[in-house]
């Protein structure tokens, strides 16, 4: 069982005293659920890692990830936890996360009211996670489990953030285009230096993870997150494997959101590229306005107006309709933000 929501309380108690699911900014109004009592079986003394697992319609694979998880965490520390999050599956996802709970305590299952999507279902198991390191990894296994015993030593060397960076990828030719593109595109426009290529698969430390939850966002670009908090940050390259069974739950249009988040979030290059257009549409008028009446006032031909204008209606109605959107863009991410609404919501937790 657990507490019933209450707001986010602010940060003025010393965050040695705070749980990691209550490190806000005092101006915070996010509502969310506290992380529940500990079960029975559950320890008292927090584990040495916890790994965040998002789950939505993966009951084909959840044995193999189980079996090599645990395998890949032992090699650190017996003194682990899993948190598996399913995000609203409509598969047997999550009475398997519960009948693996009840056989292997250290795997948490933590169940969403619904499908609220990839990126607020890793804040859920980040924000119940208990560990000295914290790892997210996708359930899918092309993230291998095995790398996070590669990460622990990467981060032996002072590394707060160790995070992994895809040389190759095993999707289709048109999805490697798109990250490729993206991925470039943000790394040029964004305020921040974003790693090419690389994702949500990583090693942090508690430190780290803290200030990433002191953060009130409503959307959500976590890698973009991590490296906005700053620490001392690697990456670590690695071939990405095929998915081990079943198909990608990521669509086009939740990629596309989570590109927007990236873009919108992390960067004004939209406004400041609405500024460019602008200039540019006046210095082009002015030069045909120039060129239409030397025409007329030197050589003496007649103007045909009727093209001319049409074209320029749709030239400017374009631009328009354009920059509408751009800043409506923002506007809606005002108006999620001024809501405050819950990021996710827990209908049931196994820890």
């Amino acid at each position: 069982m657990h507490s019933p929501p209450r707001k986010r309380p602010g940060v003025n108690r010393s965050r040695q005293e705070q749980s990691p699911a209550s490190l806000f900014t005092e101006n915070a109004t996010l509502i969310i659920h506290d992380p529940p009592l500990m079960s029975e079986t559950s320890t008292s003394q927090p584990p040495l890692i916890s790994i965040v697992v998002p789950v939505f319609n993966e009951e084909k694979g959840l044995q193999e990830l189980f079996s090599r998880t645990a395998l890949a965490l032992e090699r650190i520390s017996p003194n682990f936890e899993v948190v598996c999050v399913d995000d609203g599956s409509r598969d047997d996802s999550l009475a398997l996360l519960i009948a693996q709970h009840q056989k292997d305590p250290r795997f948490k299952a933590i169940a969403l009211s619904r499908n609220f999507g990839h990126q607020r279902a890793v804040l859920a198991g980040l924000t119940y996670s208990r560990g000295a390191f914290i790892g997210v990894m996708d359930a899918d296994l092309q993230d291998p489990p095995e790398l996070f015993k590669d990460f622990h030593d990467k981060m032996e060397e002072g590394f707060d953030v160790v995070y992994a960076v895809r040389k190759n990828r095993k999707e289709n030719r048109l999805k490697r285009s798109a990250y490729w593109m993206f991925y470039r595109l943000i790394t040029n426009i964004a305020d921040i230096r974003l790693p090419v290529d690389s994702g949500d698969f990583c090693l942090m430390k508690r430190q780290v993870l803290n200030e990433i939850l002191r953060i009130p966002e409503q959307s959500l670009f976590l890698r973009g997150l991590r490296f906005w908090v700053g620490f001392r940050q690697a990456g670590f390259e690695y071939e990405r494997a095929e998915r081990f069974a079943g198909t990608t739950k990521y669509s086009l249009k939740r990629l596309l959101q989570l590109a927007y988040n990236g873009i919108f979030s992390f960067s004004d290059f939209p406004i400041r590229f609405l500024g460019r257009l602008g200039y540019s549409t006046i210095v082009i008028s002015l030069m045909y306005t120039a060129f239409i009446l030397s025409k007329k006032l030197i050589w003496g031909e007649i103007i045909e107006g009727f093209t001319t204008l049409i074209l320029a209606i749709f030239f400017f109605g374009g631009v328009q309709l354009v920059s509408i959107r751009i800043l409506g863009e923002y506007i809606s991410r005002i108006y999620d933000q001024s809501r405050a609404r819950p990021l996710f919501i827990v209908q049931e937790a196994h820890l």
